[in-house]
């Protein structure tokens, strides 16, 4: 409270005045460098190749954004004699304080250093669609210098710092090649007419407007087809089978998917072919 005493006297001075018009001034022209700055990162950033690339603009942007606002809270600093005097004392004297803010500059060196590492060796870029560990998945909507935002399938976002990031498996479905192979799997019963099964899988898989041909030259030569069904266990669940259908997206391929075992089911029932289900047969013995 000592070390504020002087702040209040120092605000019904006449003084207080010129500083606060200092102070506004730092503000306005930290704001306008900031955008000016922007504008010429954007424009370097965008001649490279004639594309913008986001994950560099966004990552730079942000940097840029974090040095002006510390450059200007130094001025500020600066520029008021008292708070000039209040910082000296509370960082002359505060070993404890020191301690905490070299533990909280470690953590947020490493989150740097993270991004800095995300943005050289692209794991991902923004818009790409990924899965950071086990239970965290969406699209890449921002790389800041502490932490990655992912904007999952519900709409949410996923805020994870840099350093956490790094070290995570990733499993990114837009990297180099946006396509993706939906596995379309079920079951049905040992009574069922499996090649009937199978053409309807098929049938219903290639009718679906984001189904499409991903097959090479030579796949096409040899005349494989577009969709390749296959019988992959015959056990107590009964025969399952597996079509293997491409979509150009994840989200497509999603919809598609949803569409595809929709037709299925509506198809079976016309055919009778019946979707397998636990059994359990239970013998009584007579003793």
């Amino acid at each position: 409270m000592e070390n504020l005493t002087p702040i209040l006297e120092y605000l019904v001075e006449a003084d207080y005045l010129k500083y606060s018009l200092y102070i506004l001034i730092v503000i306005i022209l930290g704001i306008f460098s900031s955008k000016i700055l922007h504008k010429i990162l954007y424009k370097t950033i965008e001649s490279r190749d004639n594309n913008l690339d986001a994950t560099n603009y966004n990552f730079f942007k942000n940097a840029i954004s974090a040095l002006i606002f510390m450059a200007g809270v130094v001025v500020i600093f600066q520029l008021v004699p008292e708070l000039r005097s209040l910082g000296i004392s509370l960082f002359a004297g505060a070993g404890l304080v020191t301690v905490i803010i070299g533990f909280a500059s470690q953590q947020a060196f490493s989150n740097i250093i993270g991004g800095i590492f995300i943005v050289i060796f692209r794991p991902f870029r923004v818009g790409d669609f990924i899965q950071v560990g086990a239970d965290k998945s969406g699209t890449v909507e921002d790389i800041t210098l502490r932490h990655t935002v992912i904007k999952s399938l519900e709409n949410r976002r996923f805020v994870i710092p840099n350093s956490v990031i790094s070290s995570e498996s990733i499993l990114n479905s837009t990297i180099s090649d946006q396509k993706v192979l939906i596995l379309v799997e079920l079951n049905i019963t040992f009574e069922s007419d499996l090649q009937k099964a199978m053409e309807i899988l098929e049938t219903e898989s290639l009718k679906h407007p984001d189904c499409i041909d991903n097959r090479s030259e030579e796949d096409k030569t040899k005349k494989e087809p577009i969709v390749i069904v296959r019988v992959l266990n015959l056990d107590q669940m009964g025969a399952r089978l597996r079509a293997m259908v491409w979509a150009e997206t994840s989200a497509k391929g999603f919809a598609m998917k949803c569409d595809i075992l929709k037709q299925i089911k509506l198809a079976f029932d016309e055919n009778n072919i019946e979707l397998a289900y636990p059994h359990r047969v239970i013998v009584q013995k007579n003793r």
